[in-house]
């Protein structure tokens, strides 16, 4: 399937620390969760071991939202948790 990481995604992503290519990794390798409104989302955890706004984190997880139009994911936006998560 065809993925398009649409302008306001990559807006937010930027803003909260995550890049076009974890977007794309999420969406390909991530496990299913459900957002709001009927949405669908992927999230997909990553080893970070650096500094997001002066304090260090393991990990960060991004949950990314997005609906499907023929045979193309759209993105809608990308949330991003900093800390220690399981699994």
């Amino acid at each position: 399937m065809r993925i398009q990481i649409d302008p306001h995604t990559l807006e937010r992503a930027q803003e909260r620390g995550a890049s076009e290519e974890e977007i794309r990794l999420s969406l390909e390798q991530g496990i299913s969760i459900v957002g709001k409104k009927g949405r669908l989302g992927k999230s997909f955890i990553f080893e970070f071991n650096s500094l997001w706004k002066g304090k260090q984190y393991e990990q960060k997880k991004l949950e990314v939202f997005y609906v499907i139009e023929d045979d193309t994911i759209i993105t809608v936006t990308v949330y991003v948790y900093y800390g220690k998560f399981e699994g």
